[in-house]
Parts: structure tokens; C-alpha cells; sequence
């Protein structure tokens, strides 16, 4: 099957620190018209992802100058672009540490390129279609406000203080979460589907990573964690956000 072009042109940052391998990315996703920028080291990749603003990054643990964690930590800190690792390391320690550090994806080398290229598909849609055109892009959880579009979460409180603003901080993967959760109000939303749209298909952790990451989500948003309201849980299924 021949792998799908994009829609429209979208950019890619490729942060590999083997040449050849990076050479071989370049060549395929340009062939598929994709906007493709290169970076051998973390700090390269920062100044580049500055000035580039790339609709995806491709990313490498293994750097020569920094880890890649802490790349990912960083442009986490500063932007909001789909991040896929691709790496050697291949430990459950590895995995969980980048995905917790921000990344939406985790790849593994050895690897075939027509995967790694679906996932980078998917990861550039979810960004893309986290607002709904039509759906209302705030939604109240509890006591505080959800804007989808700023990325944003406010006390919801009118009395406040014009300019004193009390926010709550969400992981990326709390909000990649809750965004899925709330383009589907009052519906079921499966826990395959769950850990497919935020961690790709080829997760392996299973449940008890979206269990936790659930759990603090309503530590954060609910009035009362252990009976929410709003982010419910179906027994065996999955989750739904009720308005």
C-alpha cells in the first residue's frame, strides 16, 4: 500500500545523531513532501525549533551534547508540536520517562518506516483537530475553566480580581487526554481509542498508565476526586466526559 501524502505541507524537525539514519529520514518524508529540517544535537534542535516552528519533531534520546528527555522537556516548555521519539533504547524506564517528560509518541529502532510515517500522521491530526470547528472551545470542570484553544486552565471564578488569574498546570499527557475526552461530550470514549490517540498504537503499557493519568486528572479538576462528576469512568470500557 502506498503510504499517504499529507494534506498540505507540514514541517518536520528530525533530530538524529546517526547520519545515515537521519539522511534516510530526510530523503523518505521529503519525499512525501514534507518540509524537513535536521538537527544532530538537543541544543541545534531547540534553535531550530525557534526559529522553524516545525509541525512535528522526530527525536532521538541518545545526543551528543544533552539527553533527549531534556530536549523534550524543554520544547514541551515552550511549544505545542507533536514529539515522536525514535530510539534505541528500547526499556520500559526509557519509554515511560519520555512519555511522562511530554512526548505523544515512542518508537523503537530497529523499525519500519511506513509505521514511524502513520505515526507521524497521527500525531500531527490530533494537534491539528483538537478543536472541533463548531464545538465550544471552553468547557467548565468543577470550579475551573477549560480553554481548549489557549491551552488553558483558569479558576472559574467571576469575583476574582481583574488580573489576578489563578491557573492549574496540566502534563501533556493530562491534556491529551482530557482534549479527547471532551471532543466527545456525554460519550463513551474506549480505552484502546484513548491509548491510541494519545500514545500510539504500538503502546504496550496498557491501562494502568491512563488509570494513573486519569487519577490525577481528577485530583486537578474534580471537587471531590473519589465521586467525580465529570470525567466518569465506565467499568471495563473506558471514559467519558460528562458536561
Amino acid at each position: 500500500m502506498t503510504d499517504l501524502l499529507p494534506a498540505r505541507t507540514t514541517s518536520a524537525l528530525v533530530v538524529q545523531n546517526g547520519a545515515e539514519l537521519q539522511r534516510t529520514l530526510r530523503a523518505s518524508l521529503r519525499a512525501r513532501l514534507y518540509d524537513v529540517t535536521a538537527a544532530r544535537t538537543g541544543r541545534e534542535a531547540l534553535e531550530l525549533a525557534a526559529s522553524r516552528r516545525p509541525d512535528a519533531v522526530i527525536l532521538d534520546l541518545s545526543l551528543p551534547d544533552v539527553d533527549g528527555i531534556e530536549v523534550i522537556v524543554e520544547l514541551r516548555r515552550r511549544y505545542r508540536v507533536p514529539i515522536i521519539v525514535l530510539s534505541g533504547r528500547t526499556s520500559p524506564g526509557d519509554k515511560i520517562g519520555a512519555l511522562d517528560a511530554g512526548a505523544d509518541d515512542y518508537v523503537t529502532k530497529p523499525f519500519e518506516m511506513s509505521e514511524l510515517l502513520a505515526r507521524l500522521r497521527a500525531a500531527v491530526r490530533r494537534y491539528e483537530g483538537n478543536i472541533i470547528p463548531g464545538q465550544t472551545a471552553r468547557v467548565v470542570i468543577g470550579r475551573w475553566r477549560v480553554d481548549l484553544a489557549a491551552h488553558r486552565v483558569t479558576r472559574n471564578d467571576a469575583a476574582a480580581p481583574t488580573g489576578d488569574v489563578e491557573t492549574l498546570g496540566l502534563t501533556p499527557i493530562e491534556w491529551a487526554i482530557l482534549e479527547l475526552l471532551l471532543q466527545h461530550p456525554g460519550q463513551l470514549v474506549g480505552t484502546a481509542e484513548l491509548l491510541a490517540g494519545v500514545w500510539g498504537r504500538g503502546f504496550r503499557q496498557g491501562t494502568n498508565c491512563l488509570r494513573f493519568h486519569m487519577v490525577q486528572l481528577r485530583h486537578k479538576l474534580e471537587g471531590n476526586p473519589a465521586r467525580p462528576r465529570h470525567l466518569i469512568t465506565v467499568r471495563g470500557m473506558g471514559y467519558r466526559y460528562q458536561p
